[in-house]
This record gives structure tokens, C-alpha cells and sequence, in this order.
């Protein structure tokens, strides 16, 4: 009897080589008697950048400053997430005003004052005011023709009213005491009703940053306020939080390395998909080298190329000589079933008959791994088993290596094919 063992995405030597080691031993320790061989395809089927890099944006900037551009989108990345934060920074923190005036207030603005006077109505208040009296979707005009036009139409009286009613919101507003704060305000109140709406829109928006900024213009201008002066105390610390914060700032910084890095990984299951051919027909050529009784052990991507080799084999009516058992580890090859992906079988077809056994080993908490069982209901060759390393992923996707209880399923499914 043989093992044979296909090792994965982005793999290399010198992790294929620690990686067979550790299941050569395991596979040896419970049966003495078998040949335990792999086949490493890395090198030789995996993907490169053949130009190396030369199609990324910014490969070698690494360690460029972030631009005005990029501070924006990171602001805006955060504003999305959550529409309230930079309420939250005005309700917390309020504003620094010393003794109560703003530099660039009148001292004598009745609103100035941060003691507000019994019976009369705040700056922030009047602000809140004028938000709560806006309606949800203008009767045309340039706000209605934008709101339709970006696909924030549906979101948008929501969005309105998530933030006029908000505890932030009124907080914000109770310390809003002086014209400029309010002014402030109603742009940070503009900012998060408009961010809320684009989050409701998610990928249907149709809206360019050009447009997102005239809307916030136009509904700044409602509530008193103007977009166009520079926010003071929330915008700075909004501007610095969504720098370290937010992924959109660290993907431009390093989107050359994590691409170079990445390659390995997901440029082996792109290149499988486009010339995966290539890579079967040197399966083949191992399997059959050695025409006893086989053991086949895919581990992720080398799962789902030998599902295909076997599958479009036994369509041929030429299965693979001397192949009993398949054992997929950490596998995607059930759900590239289920999307029409896998080069051997057709969604809503069963697998072909002279396909051998199939023993699909899952984590739950591996993101990779699937079952076949439910997508190949009632055939007897397929079974799933769960198997948990109790580590998150991706550890997990590696993890199965160690667990006795792989092995120990391993051997028992051997020996139910009665495999000698």
C-alpha cells in the first residue's frame, strides 16, 4: 500500500518538505508496512509574477507619505463604519474654548457664552432644530437630483433619521454653545447623515467623492453651517484615529509587498483555475508511477486538483489505476462544486462511478474547508469528519497535521476499504 501526499496553495520546499516530514512520520507510526511518498508541484506549477510586480500601483512606495487624498478616504472609510463617530469626538470632548469663546467669535455673540441663559434656545439646539425639521426627500432641487442620482435615495431618510435622533447628536449639540461650534456641528451633523446613507447603499452606491462632498455642502447649508471651512476639534482627531485605524490607508502603503507576498497563495489557486490541465496530468504521472493499491492525501488546493483528476478520469471511463482512497484535508473542492468551478463535475451531477472513496476532512473554524456530504447527498462513497485543532484561522488550516485523530480517521477509513 502507498501514500500519497499533494500538498496545497503556496507552497514551497522548504515548507513542503517540514510539512511531509510531519506526515510521513505520523502515516509510518500506523502502518509500518506502507510506502509514504508526496508530490511537490509548487515550484514547478505555482504562480509567479512574471514581471515581477510591474502591474501594481505603487509597488516600491512603501514608504511614501500619505497624501491629503489618502487622509480623506481614510476619514471617510471610518465615517462609513460608523456615521456617529465624529458626533461621538464633539459629544465627548466637546470643544476647547478656554473661557467659553472661540478665537474666532465675537466675545460679545450672546451664544458665545458657554453659561447658556435660562429660556434661550442654544446654537446647538437651533442646529438640531433644522436637522429634525429636514425633510427625508426633497422635493427636487440639486439635493433630490443627487440623492437619486448616487442611489442614496432609498437610504437616505434613515440615515436622517438615525442621526437626528441619536444620543451623540444631542449631546454634541447641548455643547454647541457659540456660533462657530454650531457651524461645526452642522457640518459633522451633514458628514454623518451622509456617511450613514452610503453605508446603507454599501456597493449600489454610485456616488464620487465629488458628489459626496456636495451633499454634504447642501445639507451643512440647511442647518446653518458651511462645509467649506475646515472642521476644528473633531476633524483633527478624526483624521488621525482613521490613519491608524482603518485598512484603506495600510493597503495603499503596502499593497506592492502584501501582493508579492500574497502571490504564492492566491496566484496558485488563479493560476490552477486558467491551466489546472497542466498540473493534473503531472498528478497522473505520479499516481500511476507506482500501480498498488493508493492512498491519495490533498491538502487544500491539491485536494480540489485531485477531486478533478479523479472525477474527469472516470467520465473517460478511465479511472485512475490503483487509486481506493482519496482523503481531502482543508478542502474547497465541495464548494467549487456548488459554484460551477471544478473542472470534473457539473453542479447537480453526481460524482462519476468508478470516482473511488472519499474521506473530506473538515475545521469549522478553517474558512477553506467544506463539506461534501451535503452536496453529494446519499452517496455512500463520500463522508465528511469534523476534526478540531481549537485554533483560529488560518492556523487551523494547517493545524490538521498534528491531531491524532486525522490519522486515526485515516487508518480507519483504510481499513473499510479493506485496503492491503
Amino acid at each position: 500500500m502507498r501514500f500519497l501526499f499533494v500538498h496545497g496553495t503556496g507552497v514551497r520546499r522548504e515548507r513542503h518538505d517540514m510539512l511531509f516530514a510531519l506526515v510521513r512520520d505520523r502515516l509510518t507510526a500506523r502502518f509500518p508496512g506502507a510506502c509514504v511518498d508526496s508530490c511537490f508541484w509548487g515550484e514547478r506549477f505555482g504562480a509567479t509574477l512574471s514581471a515581477q510586480g510591474r502591474s501594481v500601483p505603487g509597488l516600491g512606495a512603501d514608504g511614501a507619505a500619505p497624501g491629503a487624498d489618502e487622509e480623506e478616504i481614510a476619514e471617510w472609510g471610518l465615517l462609513i463604519a460608523d456615521p456617529l463617530c465624529e458626533l461621538r469626538v464633539l459629544a465627548e470632548a466637546g470643544w476647547d474654548t478656554g473661557a467659553g469663546v472661540l478665537p474666532d467669535e465675537d466675545p460679545g455673540d450672546p451664544y458665545a457664552d458657554g453659561f447658556a441663559m435660562p429660556g434661550v434656545q442654544s446654537a446647538g439646539d437651533r442646529v438640531l432644530d433644522l436637522l429634525a425639521a429636514l425633510p427625508g426627500l426633497p422635493d427636487g432641487g440639486e439635493q433630490a437630483a443627487l440623492l437619486h442620482g448616487t442611489g442614496l435615495a432609498a437610504g437616505f431618510p434613515a440615515a436622517l433619521e438615525t442621526v437626528s435622533r441619536s444620543a451623540e447628536a444631542a449631546r454634541a449639540g447641548s455643547r454647541a454653545t457659540g456660533e462657530t461650534q454650531a457651524r461645526e456641528l452642522a457640518k459633522a451633523l451633514a458628514r454623518a447623515v451622509t456617511a450613514a446613507a452610503l453605508g446603507s447603499a454599501g456597493a449600489e452606491a454610485d456616488c464620487t467623492g465629488t458628489e459626496r462632498d456636495r451633499l454634504v455642502e447642501l445639507i451643512t447649508a440647511r442647518l446653518g453651517g458651511d462645509a467649506r471651512v475646515p472642521g476644528a476639534r473633531a476633524a483633527a482627531v478624526l483624521g488621525r484615529l482613521a490613519m491608524r485605524v482603518t485598512t484603506q490607508p495600510l493597503l495603499n502603503a503596502w499593497r506592492g509587498s502584501l501582493t508579492v507576498g500574497a502571490t504564492p497563495a492566491l496566484g496558485d489557486i488563479l493560476r490552477y483555475q486558467a491551466r489546472g490541465a497542466d498540473l493534473r496530468a503531472f498528478l497522473h504521472e505520479r499516481i500511476t508511477a507506482d500501480p498498488g493499491p493508493t492512498v491519495l492525501i490533498g491538502h487544500s488546493l491539491g485536494g480540489i486538483a485531485l477531486v478533478d483528476l479523479l472525477a474527469l478520469a472516470a467520465a473517460r471511463g478511465e479511472p485512475v489505476p490503483g487509486v481506493e482512497l482519496l482523503v481531502t484535508v482543508g478542502s474547497q473542492a465541495p464548494f467549487l462544486y456548488e459554484l460551477g468551478a471544478l473542472a470534473g463535475v457539473v453542479p447537480g451531477t453526481k460524482l462519476p462511478y468508478a470516482f473511488p472513496r472519499w474521506l473530506n476532512v473538515y475545521d469549522r473554524q478553517d474558512v477553506l474547508s467544506y463539506l461534501a456530504e451535503p452536496v453529494f447527498p446519499g452517496d455512500p462513497r463520500v463522508t465528511d469528519q469534523e476534526i478540531g485543532s481549537r485554533q483560529p484561522f488560518p492556523a487551523c488550516h494547517s493545524a490538521y497535521w498534528k491531531q491524532d485523530s486525522l490519522y486515526a480517521r485515516i487508518e480507519q477509513a483504510v481499513t473499510e476499504a479493506e485496503i492491503g
